[in-house]
């Protein structure tokens, strides 16, 4: 985005150095138009000082940057939605909204997770910083989150009172993630995972049968950390 200030000196020369001097930018930096040029007058009477007009460019913030893909992102997949985003300790969240969202959340939210992850890759490259960024469709995660944990403590039950294990079924890191939280607090079963993507599970037993044992955080990298603030972790 381009900014322009009018500036005035004796000469087109000082305008200019004063332009420079305040915005803390060198003569590359911008363009400069010759507005009016200086006129010395008749001793001094009828003076008129140089006037110019300079144009920079803002540097992009991440937020902006963050919308410019995003748009264009939706251009191409031919979908039509509203968008809001909001920065936040945490990162910048992102929550799109519209009549036929679903077509962004995909199954189980995996559209909505390799938008979230392209969006990630796109506005932290080159960056000094990394910021996180979660992309979220009408509170579908939050709702999802929900039920998954319901799911969970229903299961656990279940585990308990019949004394067997169960295996749900395949889900991605994230989603792996929530069980295992929701879990890990409850004293009478254990949660580990099984097989290989995209069919790996979440397996839910007695505690006596399993010890508890952290992975490497590869297992949970597939899907980007910043949906939430709980360590990336998984239990084998």
């Amino acid at each position: 985005m381009y900014k322009s200030i009018e500036y005035t000196g004796k000469t087109e020369e000082e305008a200019i150095a004063a332009a420079l001097s305040e915005l803390n930018l060198t003569r590359d930096d911008v363009t400069v138009e010759i507005l009016e040029r200086a006129k010395a007058g008749f001793f001094g009477i009828g003076s008129v000082p140089a006037k110019v007009r300079v144009s920079y460019e803002l540097p992009e913030t991440l937020p902006e940057k963050l919308e410019k893909f995003l748009k264009g992102l939706l251009e191409h997949m031919d979908v039509e939605a509203g968008m809001t985003i909001e920065e936040t300790e945490r990162g910048i969240g992102v929550n799109f909204e519209g009549e036929n969202i679903g077509s962004l959340i995909g199954h189980r939210g995996e559209t909505l997770d390799a938008i979230q992850h392209l969006a990630n890759y796109t506005v932290n490259k080159n960056c000094e910083e990394r910021v996180r960024i979660c992309v979220d469709a009408e509170n579908y995660r939050a709702k999802r989150e929900d039920s998954l944990r319901r799911l969970a403590e229903k299961v656990a039950a279940k585990v308990k009172k019949y004394r067997r294990n169960i295996t749900l079924e395949p889900m991605n890191a994230y989603e792996r993630h929530v069980i295992h939280a929701s879990l890990q607090d409850v004293s009478g079963v254990t949660t580990y995972s099984t097989g290989t993507e995209p069919n790996r599970r979440v397996v839910v037993a007695l505690e006596r049968q399993h010890k508890r044992v952290m992975t490497p955080r590869e297992d949970y990298r597939e899907y980007n950390s910043s949906v939430t603030s709980t360590a990336s972790r998984e239990w084998i």
